[in-house]
């Protein structure tokens, strides 16, 4: 004789409680150092890549100076501008290789769900270009005093223009470079985005630079050096807050 089956009890469902939204990485403060460190330790062990920037910037000054010939005065003259134009050519292919490592293994949209603060990122790699910049811009000094014979009585004050200027070429060349790697054409349309942008710029660096090369006797390189330091307090702000926008589109 069989016995009934007994259906099985209902089961109450589980109800999950919702997960909690992620909590932000430290503060952002915080998450610009890290960023800052990170592509810091990206530049040291590609170091081959920024040689290389450097070698670029030195054949370039070499190239110019056979243009203006072997007239030591004219040398002179154009010293300021013929480094300007070197750092501006070195700092397109700098520029592009810093978003590489993020470009190929989509790590940027990894860092954004992170979530990370976007403005923070933008201003750790922005410093950190800045930096390389500037080395690239000290680096080419040797060249341009075995090439040129320029004054040296005022390098400190030019390595203070190195800084204004390469300060005001990384802001909105990490901007234009964050942008262009997102798409094919980076090395064609970077240069394209960044040099209009960046002519006040190189008239204020390369003015302010040939008055400390030649003789200041009106004390102009201040005036020069302050408009510098104006195109970065206008730079450097407006372009934190784009990088956001560049990014999510």
């Amino acid at each position: 004789m069989s016995l009934p089956m007994r259906s099985p009890a209902p089961v109450a469902p589980v109800e999950h409680a919702p997960l909690p939204a992620p909590a932000p990485i430290a503060g952002p403060f915080a998450q610009l150092a890290a960023a800052f460190r990170k592509d810091l330790l990206l530049s040291w062990r590609s170091r081959a890549q920024a040689m290389a920037v450097v070698v670029f910037g030195a054949t370039a000054l070499l190239l110019l100076s056979f243009a203006v010939g072997p007239d030591a005065a004219s040398l002179r003259r154009f010293a300021g501008g013929f480094l300007w134009v070197a750092l501006l050519f070195s700092s397109t292919l700098a520029l592009a290789e810093s978003f590489r490592a993020e470009s190929e293994q989509k790590a940027m949209e990894g860092l954004l769900l992170l979530p990370a603060n976007p403005v923070s990122l933008y201003y750790g790699k922005a410093l950190a270009n800045w930096l390389q910049l500037l080395l690239v811009g000290v680096g080419l000094l040797p060249i341009l005093i075995v090439l040129y014979d320029p004054d040296l009585t005022r390098l400190p004050a030019l390595a203070g223009i190195l800084a204004l200027g390469s300060a005001a070429l990384s802001a909105p060349g990490t901007l234009y470079a964050g942008m262009a790697s997102q798409v094919r054409a980076q090395q064609v349309l970077l240069p394209l985005l960044l040099f209009p942008l960046v002519v006040p710029v190189l008239l204020a660096a390369v003015k302010a630079s040939s008055l400390l090369l030649l003789g200041d006797p009106m004390g102009q390189a201040g005036s020069w050096a302050l408009l510098l330091a104006a195109f970065n307090g206008i730079y450097w702000p407006l372009c934190g807050l784009l990088f956001s926008k560049v990014i999510e589109e």
